[in-house]
């Protein structure tokens, strides 16, 4: 029986050195971890932390290292999955769940690809008018034109892909590192915030951005996509060469995913420093947080390194969230679409909310647009959680890489809090 394959055209093409040493072989593996680990940092990320940071100081790090942790749990769950099986999230749906469910969670993926598209288009416009004063309007529409350069990198191979993906994670690492040297975080109350506190639970509003900063961080498309893009590496098929491949991706990801925590950190804290402490405790618009770092920090660059990273999160997020709704769509439907019709379809579903809210409430309108598709995304969560916990727990599918006890524990009780927060945001929503 012919067996589709998730990305056929990069499916197995980066070779894997049967002998080689541990760095070499790591190197191989090297790559898929970084492009999950952008939808961790993407601009919809920005909003959450900045509100946090602004309003309750360092007091939601946690938070932000308890989804990251979430994070890294539910990726190595993902490399597992598409390792082991040979099959990525979608196409289990497909093949496993009855019919009902699989159309189900398919139309909750797309609304989860067209949620992140729109908080890459919003981020993406901003940041071109905050560098380049180019109005928000033409900015919305100048996104559409990035499915080039995704065309571009697929023809070059999918390892020109993760080079620019990489490239772009070191400049945003870079501009928020300068960004915490220049604000200086005071270091106790920062190394406080990472503990969790009574007052998360009865400050309603806290609750309520810690969600937020939740369904931010730990995004649902990825858990898709990383299932696919670990079958790119052409590996040993045997029992010992999966448990080998499973190894190397894990780190590769939880690395990557290290870093996505020190980004999210690193906003929230800037936010803390240069808002929180200087009695600006309502900044959650990206063009108001740019506007007030330079004047509050004293650093002319600050403003500029801030919108360069949100700007390179933007274009980032763009190639992922691309690869993810193909992989989407060819494991839930079978439909081969080609990738530049495919960005342009999920591309215009994003831009032309994002150009009436620009035309109608400005740039306000988009910052308000941005969390909306941040509550969107954290609703989705439910629907690539449990399938993914369910499969990998399957002693029929996954063997001897069954979830062990402790996994199932963890995994399971990640599912329960990511899901039981989503209930509790809803009717929230809805009273």
């Amino acid at each position: 029986m012919h067996v589709s394959r998730s990305l056929g055209e990069v499916h197995r093409s980066v070779v894997v050195p049967d002998k080689a040493s541990f760095l070499k072989k790591l190197v191989a593996f090297s790559g898929p971890g970084y492009l999950v680990a952008v939808g961790y940092m993407d601009p919809g990320n920005w909003a959450t932390d900045l509100a946090g940071g602004s309003k309750f100081g360092y007091g939601l790090l946690f938070v932000v290292l308890l989804s990251s942790v979430f994070a890294m749990l539910l990726q190595h769950l993902a490399v597992k999955l598409g390792i082991v099986t040979g099959r990525d999230l979608a196409q289990l749906c497909r093949e496993v769940l009855p019919k009902g469910m699989t159309v189900f969670l398919w139309l909750m993926a797309e609304l989860m690809i067209i949620a992140c598209d729109l908080a890459e288009v919003i981020g993406t416009a901003i940041a071109l008018e905050l560098l380049f004063h180019i109005p928000l309007p033409i900015g919305v529409v100048i996104t559409a034109a990035d499915v080039l350069l995704l065309l571009l990198l697929q023809k070059k191979g999918f390892r020109s892909i993760e080079a620019l993906v990489i490239t772009l994670i070191v400049v945003v690492t870079a501009c928020f590192g300068l960004e915490l040297l220049f604000s200086q975080p005071a270091l106790l109350p920062l190394l406080h915030g990472f503990m969790p506190a009574r007052i998360l639970f009865t400050n309603h509003e806290m609750l309520l951005i810690a969600v937020g900063i939740v369904g931010a961080t730990v995004m649902p498309h990825n858990l898709y996509l990383h299932s696919a893009i670990v079958q790119t590496r052409a590996h040993a098929t045997t029992e010992q060469g999966k448990k080998e491949a499973i190894k190397f991706a894990t780190i590769d990801s939880t690395a990557a995913l290290l870093i996505a925590f020190f980004v999210n950190a690193a906003i929230l804290m800037l936010a803390a420093a240069a808002f929180y402490i200087n009695g600006h405790g309502a900044v959650a618009e990206i063009g108001e947080a740019y506007k007030l770092l330079a004047p509050l920090l004293g650093v002319d660059a600050a403003g500029t390194l801030f919108a360069v990273a949100l700007l390179a999160s933007g274009q980032n997020s763009t190639v992922t969230a691309t690869l993810a709704g193909q992989v989407i769509l060819e494991g839930f439907l079978q439909i081969k679409a080609k990738p530049w019709l495919r960005r342009l379809v999920t591309r215009a579903l994003a831009i032309v909310p994002a150009s009436i809210i620009v035309l109608l409430h400005g740039s306000s309108g988009l910052s308000g647009l941005l969390i909306v598709s941040q509550v969107v995304l954290s609703m989705q969560l439910p629907f690539a959680v449990l399938p993914l916990v369910f499969f990998t727990s399957s002693k029929q599918r996954m063997g001897v890489f069954t979830n062990a006890l402790w996994l199932k524990l963890a995994t399971g009780g990640s599912a329960a809090v990511i899901s039981g927060l989503n209930i509790w945001l809803i009717c929230n929503l809805l009273a």
